[in-house]
């Protein structure tokens, strides 16, 4: 019986790059280790095409799932890892198969050793043959069932005959970090996968009013923050307590324009406090005409506020698109537990949809807006959420 003894693991778009290869695939070498750094007989190397991970007798199954997870890696699998020598790259083969139930086979080899015996068409004929000649498969080299995988390399030849396939993307860290606005609801821990896919780490700033919000309602969010930590590893939650300024806002302002004064000051804390933590942009859930506040011309007076760039990876997406993705990294059932955060529990009756500029520099002029921010951020609270846990402890 074939033993997988060995993890190889292929890499994605990283694969394109050039001077700045050998520090996308450290990092992502970086990243593996802390998501099986628990596994502690595991062994790695790596190269330019590929990393080894010798399973050594750990859990393959936990390996596996949390693999899947990590961002950068285009495919991986498991393999038997044997002498360079084609009569035991013939004898594996077999064995990988003769169990099966009778199916579809394609050989196929990658030579890294150009210096070995026989080159990768003749080694694919001569395992083909071999497995033709003691069991009832067929070839198809088009549509086949069962892909026979073999790379022959100086010392060592890999095995495998299945591929799993990965979260793709950039090792997350690799290109900087966000601060993204998370709130309760579906749509922004889901820009925080597609920002961590593109190898962004995520921190997050949530805006909480108690009591008019409520513990499940900031238990909601660090569950949220829980879910989507396991692409990067961990996640700091900065809660801050919106309860003053945004009192002040909606005694001071049109209730038409709470939403959009609110969203202002918003984005002023997040820039802040941003530029504090060493974030190179803010990162938000929003999606054009969802609602009054996320229309162009709202988000046009809202953005004016900063100077700091904004993502807004789900910005052009359809909504039910958005519910399968949520479903698909797991967070859709906890965004839709029916606790309210601050955006929804003070909701005019009749938000702008078109706000003017003029109109929200007018209706700030009656807030002491500064000194309020500068209070929320200096009273800031920070949560570290890693995939198994949250400390309970402020940082």
């Amino acid at each position: 019986m074939v033993v997988y003894d060995t993890v190889l693991v292929r890499y994605g778009e990283l694969s394109t790059k050039g001077k700045n290869r050998n520090i996308f695939i450290r990092k992502l070498l970086d990243n593996i280790k802390s998501s099986l750094k628990d596994l502690e007989k595991l062994e790695y190397r790596y190269t330019r095409d590929r990393i080894y991970i010798k399973i050594n007798g750990e859990d393959s199954k936990e390996i596996e799932e949390r693999l899947k997870n990590v961002f950068g890696i285009s495919s991986f699998s498991f393999t038997c890892k044997i002498n360079s020598d084609i009569e035991e790259i013939k004898k594996i083969t077999l064995e990988l198969v003769k169990n099966l139930e009778t199916s579809t086979f394609k050989v196929i080899t990658k030579r890294q050793d150009k210096t070995f015996e026989l080159n990768s068409d003749n080694v694919n004929r001569a395992t083909a043959g071999n497995i033709l000649a003691n069991t009832n498969h067929k070839v198809d080299v088009h549509n086949p069932n069962i892909r026979i995988n073999i790379e022959i390399q100086k010392e060592n030849t890999y095995i495998t005959s299945n591929k799993i396939e990965g979260a793709k993307g950039y090792p997350t860290g690799v290109n900087g970090k966000v601060l993204l606005l998370l709130s309760g609801g579906i749509d922004s821990p889901l820009a925080a996968y597609y920002i961590m896919k593109r190898g962004i780490e995520v921190e997050a700033v949530h805006f909480a009013s108690p009591p008019y919000t409520s513990k499940q309602s900031f238990d909601k969010v660090v569950e949220l923050a829980r879910i989507v930590s396991k692409y990067q590893g961990k996640m700091k939650i900065h809660v801050v307590n919106f309860t003053d300024l945004q009192m002040e806002i909606y005694a001071r302002c049109d209730e038409s324009y709470a939403i959009t004064i609110m969203r202002r000051m918003m984005y002023r804390i997040a820039e802040k406090l941003a530029l504090k933590r060493n974030c190179l942009a803010i990162a938000t859930g929003e999606n054009v005409g969802q609602v009054a506040s996320q229309t162009l011309e709202s988000l046009a007076v809202i953005n004016e506020v900063i100077k700091m760039p904004v993502i807004r990876p789900l910005i052009t997406f359809d909504k039910i698109d958005i519910i399968n993705m949520s479903r698909m990294i797991g967070t859709y059932e906890t965004s839709i537990l029916p606790y309210e955060d601050c955006c929804t529990i003070f909701t005019p009756k009749n938000p702008v949809t078109k706000p003017k500029s003029t109109k929200a520099v007018y209706y700030e002029k009656n807030i002491d807006y500064d000194t309020l921010i500068d209070n929320s951020i200096e009273n800031i609270e920070t949560v570290l959420v890693l995939p198994n846990e949250v400390k309970d402890e402020y940082l």
